[in-house]
């Protein structure tokens, strides 16, 4: 054992089998779900909750004895090779136990797995018989369904403690994992002797899976702020196609002014060329056409209002507008 310490003196513990594996001709006897089950019951801990009572001579007849048909015997599974734990969601849900189902419920459970103890601290060592093999195949499934039991019996306290909690920025299905998790943990870990009834053990084991999932999301999210979406990507196509575009009218303008092909007077094209900034060579930046001069001090420049200057520019970009669409039908 783990401890180093005798079950009998220690309530609950965790015992490391050490027995091996029947030898090959042995379990060609077996099915394929028993040489399964048995390799997994070989190289798990078991956990058990120990009672004075399971060494008594009366233990499995006084605890075991209602549970018909064989000595190790409860209502099987529909699909026996099914090990994912998925009937315990598929089937319905029992209504709670009472005070008394619940207490012959764990000390079966413990009892079975104490019995399981007993075979392979015999066996440690040394490969298993036939017959022991089969006997802890057995018990292992026993160990199964009455875990089950407790397990489908007490899963509406997780769905209702994760709609109920408070925390927040948590996928309720991962409250709903982690707490059916936590609540397998706290049938393997349950001490009916102490008066305590289960539900009341198996919150506090919930809410603190609870915070845990919490904490572990919250720290995720500092380490990875946000999945990377493309979709959410800022995209500077606009942008790019706006630049592109303006390179383009600028280029065609400049042309346009070169070849006098929007028959512009001397003083329209003086405006145009300095309202715009308008130059032979191309512009250092994209902002270089925000930097022409104003209405005004275009007019002090040709000895004219701003008003007129206006009107001379408006006058200009007419004539400049229907040489763009006669002459760069392309642009």
């Amino acid at each position: 054992m783990t401890t180093g310490t005798d079950p009998v003196e220690t309530r609950q513990f965790k015992f490391v089998p050490q027995a091996k594996l029947p030898t090959t001709t042995t379990l060609q006897a077996f099915t394929v779900e028993e040489r399964d089950r048995l390799a997994r019951r070989l190289a798990e801990p078991v956990d058990c909750v120990f009672d004075p009572i399971f060494d008594r001579a009366d233990a499995d007849r006084s605890i075991l004895g209602d549970m018909t048909t064989s000595r190790f015997h409860v209502a099987r599974r529909s699909n026996p090779n099914d090990d994912s734990g998925v009937d315990l969601f598929a089937l319905p849900t029992r209504t709670a136990l009472k005070g008394d189902d619940e207490r012959v419920l764990f000390q079966r459970l413990n009892l079975v797995r104490y019995r399981m103890v007993q075979m392979l601290t015999a066996s440690a060592g040394k490969r298993l018989s036939a017959e022991d093999a089969r006997r802890l195949i057995e018990l292992e499934r026993t160990a199964d369904d009455l875990r089950a039991d407790i397990v489908r019996s007490n899963m509406p306290l997780v769905l209702a403690m994760a709609k109920r909690t408070r925390i927040t920025g948590v996928d309720i299905s991962d409250l709903i994992s982690e707490g059916n998790l936590a609540l397998l943990r706290a049938v393997d870990k349950f001490d009916c002797n102490r008066g305590f009834k289960f539900s009341t053990y198996a919150c506090r084991a919930i809410l603190k899976s609870f915070s845990r999932v919490a904490t572990r999301t919250s720290r995720m999210r500092n380490t990875i702020a946000a999945e990377f979406d493309p979709g959410m990507e800022k995209s500077d196509f606009q942008d790019r196609q706006r630049t592109d575009a303006e390179k383009s009218c600028l280029e065609d303008l400049k042309t346009i002014l070169g070849q006098n092909l929007a028959k512009l007077s001397a003083v329209e094209e003086a405006v145009i060329r300095a309202r715009f900034n308008v130059t032979l060579t191309p512009p250092a930046t994209r902002d270089e056409l925000d930097k022409g001069k104003t209405l005004e001090q275009v007019g002090e420049m040709i000895g004219v209002t701003k008003e007129r200057v206006r009107q001379i520019q408006n006058k200009a970009l007419t004539k400049l507008r229907s040489a763009l669409q006669q002459h760069m039908p392309a642009s």
